[in-house]
């Protein structure tokens, strides 16, 4: 018998990891119809691998591209469908399973994306300002979890150009004078991407009196991916610093993870102007080619 039980749990065992290695890989697969503009295609390849596999964290975020997707052809209703069917079930999944500190997880990236695609749905409607109170709303039943910051973002996307720049813990914001503002992470390959052009403007335009402000933050992690405490990631954050940004940052470096929440900045770089009387010009999250950027740098003086 007790040689019955242990090969009936290896045999399950076993027969766990194999179904896990013929799981195809859903979000990729979705993602790549959508491409392909097959979103009859998408949606059944979700149908499919859930009768096979059940509800996953993978098929949530593979249903939170297709309510990304639709939003992008500005097919809103289906839109709504979509991430409202996201986030029924990604948080009943959520009470079981609490969201962790990584904003890369199947779960959170499912969650965040169907409250984002909400928001820009009722905004797309012209419901801005309902869209504003239904994310500060998401923010509140979420607030300090992986996806805080990303909600952020959409609400300052709606809302904050034109408005009083928040505080940055660290930083100052000087008075009087125009600021470009560029959060940055150590592992980011678009924040390393952007650092010539962003030599380029800060030798045109600082000398004209434009303030260059750089915030980064801790992530729980170095290079690698290899978990790290605070200490050992600050120190790795001021190697990449010196190794990459040296005459773009100097130091010393602002590292704080409440100024990415406030400004939600969950994308990575995220570009901000700040005019002389502290209101925002610009926000936003990613990256934009030099020719643009320095437009809106010039305008600001």
């Amino acid at each position: 018998m007790i040689f019955r039980r242990t090969f009936s749990a290896s045999a399950a065992l076993l027969l766990s990891v194999a179904l896990v290695r013929a799981a195809p890989d859903i979000i990729q697969d979705v993602r790549a119809r959508i491409a392909q503009n097959d979103f009859n295609g998408a949606a059944a390849q979700i149908q499919n691998y859930r009768r096979s596999f059940g509800l996953t964290p993978d098929v949530l975020e593979a249903m939170s591209w297709m309510a990304r997707g639709e939003l992008g052809r500005k097919n809103l209703d289906q839109a709504e469908k979509w991430s409202q069917d996201t986030y029924q079930l990604a948080a009943a999944e959520v009470k079981k399973h609490p969201l962790n500190r990584d904003p890369d997880a199947p779960l959170a990236l499912a969650l965040g994306a169907s409250i984002e695609v909400e928001g820009n749905v009722m905004a797309a409607r012209g419901e801005r300002a309902g869209a504003v109170a239904y994310l500060q709303d998401e923010i509140k039943k979420y607030s300090g979890t992986s996806i805080h910051a990303r909600i952020q973002k959409v609400v300052n996307q709606l809302s904050l150009e034109g408005k009083p720049a928040p505080a940055l813990i660290g930083l100052a914001l000087p008075k009087g004078k125009p600021v470009f503002v560029f959060f940055w992470a150590h592992w980011c390959p678009d924040c390393k991407a952007e650092i010539p052009d962003l030599k380029k403007l800060k030798a045109e335009f600082v000398p004209k009196g434009l303030a260059f402000l750089a915030p980064t933050q801790k992530y729980g992690y170095v290079a690698g991916g290899k978990d790290a405490p605070p200490e050992v990631e600050t120190r790795y954050i001021e190697q990449v610093r010196q190794t990459f940004y040296t005459g773009l940052i100097d130091a010393p470096i602002t590292v704080n993870e409440e100024n990415f929440r406030v400004w939600g900045a969950s994308t990575v770089p995220t570009l901000v102007l700040v005019d002389r009387n502290g209101i925002v010009r610009m926000y936003h999250p990613g990256a934009l080619p030099y020719a643009e950027l320095r437009a809106r740098i010039a305008a600001l003086l």
